[in-house]
C-alpha cells in the first residue's frame, strides 16, 4: 500500500482527505510543512499533497526544499490550493510539482490525480532502475577491463571502492564536510569512484605492469592516467546526460594522487583546492597500496598502514579525513581482512 501525506494546516481539510484516501492508501496527515521534513526523518512517502497557503513555511517554500535533498526529490507532488490563480499555479509547477488540485476538492477527482500520477511514476521508476542497472554494469565492464590489464593490483578498485564508501559514511555520521556533500547520492557516488584508475588503459603494459621499481621517465608516463582518465571521461560527458555521476567520476580520476601540501600530481594543487572527491580517494587508494602485495613488497599491517596514513595528515592527506579514518580504522582492517581472506582462499 502506497503513503501518502497530507500536508494542509487547516485540520477539516486534512479530515476530509484522510476519509478519501484511507483504505486505498497508508495517509499520514500533518499541520505543516516543518513536520513533513521531520517525519522524513523515518519515512519517505509515494506521494504528497500540499498546501499553498500555510504559516512558517509556504508550499513555495516547501517545494523548493524538497528539490534540493535526493532523497524527496523525485516524490510527486499535488498542490492543494483554494484560489485559481495561474501565476501561483505555473510557478508551482515550475518548481517541480506534477499537479494542482482545487480546493474544496471533489474525491472521484483527487482519487484520479493520486492514481495517475503514482502510475506515471511507477513507470517512471521501473524506467531509472532498469537505467541505473545497465550502467552498474557498464561501469563494472569498464573497472574490469582496467583490472584485467593491471595485472600487479588485482582487485584494486572493488576494494578502494568498499574503503570510500566507508569514508563517505563516516563523514557523513560525523557533519565532516557536511554542506559541500549536501544531496549526494552515495550509492551514485560510490559506484562513480570504481572509474578513478580508468586512465590506465591508455598506459602501455611494459610500464603498467613491471614488477620492479619504474625508472623517472616511467613513473612520468604512468602519472598521466590521471589526465588520461579525465579526457576519458569529458569524451562521454560531451555525448551523455548523467552529469552528476560522470562529475564524480571526473574528479576521482583527476585528483585521487593530489597531496594535501601540494606535491601531488597532475595539477600540484593543495589544501581544499583539491576537489572532496579526490581527497578521500586519496585515503582508500593509499590504504589498499599498503595493506596489498605487490611484487616489490609484502602487504603491511593495518595497523601499520593506519599508522602511515596519520603521520601523513597535513602532508598527503586531508586533516578532517584523517581523523574521520583514525575513528573507522578498524572497519577498514575487517574489510582488508575479508578480501585478502577470500584472495587467499580460506
Amino acid at each position: 500500500m502506497e503513503t501518502i501525506f497530507v500536508v494542509d494546516d487547516n485540520d477539516v481539510n486534512l479530515v476530509k482527505a484522510k476519509q478519501a484516501l484511507s483504505g486505498r492508501y497508508r495517509v499520514l496527515t500533518l499541520p505543516s510543512a516543518v513536520k513533513m521534513f521531520e517525519l522524513f526523518e523515518k519515512m519517505i512517502p509515494d506521494l504528497i499533497l500540499l498546501d499553498i497557503d500555510m504559516p512558517d513555511m509556504d508550499g513555495f517554500a516547501a517545494m523548493q526544499k524538497l528539490m534540493e535533498d535526493v532523497r524527496t526529490a523525485r516524490i510527486p507532488v499535488i498542490f492543494l490550493t483554494a484560489s485559481n490563480d495561474e501565476a501561483a499555479e505555473a510557478r508551482g509547477l515550475e518548481l517541480g510539482a506534477v499537479d494542482y488540485v482545487t480546493k474544496p476538492f471533489s474525491t472521484p477527482v483527487l482519487l484520479n490525480r493520486i492514481a495517475m500520477h503514482l502510475h506515471i511514476d511507477g513507470i517512471i521508476r521501473q524506467r531509472t532502475m532498469e537505467v541505473s542497472q545497465l550502467k552498474a554494469v557498464i561501469v563494472s565492464s569498464l573497472a574490469d577491463i582496467v583490472e584485467r590489464r593491471d595485472h600487479l593490483t588485482g582487485g584494486h578498485i572493488e576494494r578502494t571502492t568498499q574503503y570510500l564508501r566507508l569514508m563517505v559514511e563516516g563523514m557523513l555520521s560525523r557533519g565532516v564536510y557536511a554542506e559541500q556533500m549536501k544531496g549526494w547520492d552515495v550509492d551514485l557516488l560510490v559506484s562513480s569512484a570504481q572509474m578513478h584508475d580508468v586512465g590506465k588503459i591508455e598506459i602501455p603494459d611494459l610500464i603498467l605492469n613491471k614488477p620492479g621499481k619504474l625508472t623517472p621517465e616511467e613513473f612520468e608516463i604512468m602519472q598521466t592516467h590521471t589526465s588520461k582518465g579525465e579526457q576519458f571521461i569529458d569524451q562521454i560527458i560531451a555525448q551523455a546526460s548523467e552529469v552528476e555521476f560522470l562529475r564524480h567520476a571526473k574528479l576521482f580520476a583527476g585528483y585521487h594522487h593530489e597531496r594535501w601540501d601540494g606535491k601531488g600530481y597532475p595539477r600540484g594543487l593543495a589544501g581544499e583546492e583539491i576537489p572532496l572527491e579526490g581527497r578521500i580517494m586519496a585515503i582508500a587508494d593509499v590504504y589498499d597500496a599498503l595493506v596489498s602485495r605487490r611484487p616489490y613488497k609484502e602487504p603491511f599491517s593495518s595497523e601499520y598502514a593506519a599508522k602511515i596514513i596519520l603521520e601523513n595528515a597535513g602532508a598527503l592527506f586531508d586533516p578532517a579525513l584523517a581523523a574521520v579514518f583514525l575513528d573507522i580504522q578498524d572497519a577498514f582492517a575487517a574489510a582488508a581482512a575479508k578480501y585478502h581472506a577470500v584472495e587467499a582462499g580460506i
